[in-house]
């Protein structure tokens, strides 16, 4: 009987000079890493875990308890993850290894306070809905998309901004930017400076 007749099952060498048992046991380190990954994954795309830190359940929740994506006639709720979490697996890796930031400024007490949250509140604003714009306004169209409304059964003016929306090739954040939270008292200033100048320039050209 030769040497190799003589050697065990799992000491057999299969490819590159693995042994089926060493094989074995990366597939089975490989199987329990990925289910562990995932595992992280779910419980990390909770509203539980996303409002578990101080700031973001005092402060941020509070906006979002306000808003109609919270509480309205359809019982419908969308969920912290629904609005700021990709569903497609690679854009959502690629979000979840961002928001470790979160971490940083939680370690920083970046927002900490009520003082400087509201100091903060614009800044952070302005950051969500750039990330909105490049990606086209993916996660609200998860649920919303301006191909599948049925404008009849909207109010007139909502059909129309729709209409003109989907022929100037807007995305939902162009015109929703309060839908979740509340907006800032900054961006309110800005905008109702933005609205006398359009007056004034109105008022120039009669």
């Amino acid at each position: 009987m030769n040497d190799t007749n003589k050697k065990g099952f799992f000491s057999r060498k299969i490819l590159f000079g693995t042994s089926i048992g060493a094989a074995l046991f990366f597939i089975f380190v490989g199987v329990v890493f990925w289910a562990g990954f995932n595992w992280s994954m779910e419980v990390t795309n909770t509203e539980d875990f996303c409002i578990s830190c101080h700031e973001m359940e005092q402060f941020v929740y509070q906006d979002y308890k306000k808003t109609i994506h919270y509480s309205n006639r359809s019982g419908v709720r969308a969920t912290c993850p629904d609005c700021l979490v990709p569903k497609q697996w690679h854009h959502k890796v690629i979000t979840k290894i961002k928001a470790t930031s979160d971490l940083y400024h939680n370690i920083l007490g970046t927002i900490s306070t009520k003082e400087k949250y509201d100091e903060k509140h614009h800044e952070m604003s302005q950051a969500v809905w750039h990330k909105m714009k490049l990606s086209d306004s993916r996660e609200c169209r998860n649920c919303h998309d301006l191909s599948q409304m049925n404008a009849e059964n909207q109010k007139p003016a909502a059909a129309k901004q729709h209409a003109k929306a989907s022929s100037e090739g807007k995305t939902c954040i162009d015109c929703h930017m309060g839908i979740s939270h509340r907006l800032s008292d900054d961006f309110m200033e800005q905008e109702h400076e933005k609205y006398l100048n359009e007056e004034a320039d109105c008022e120039q050209c009669h």
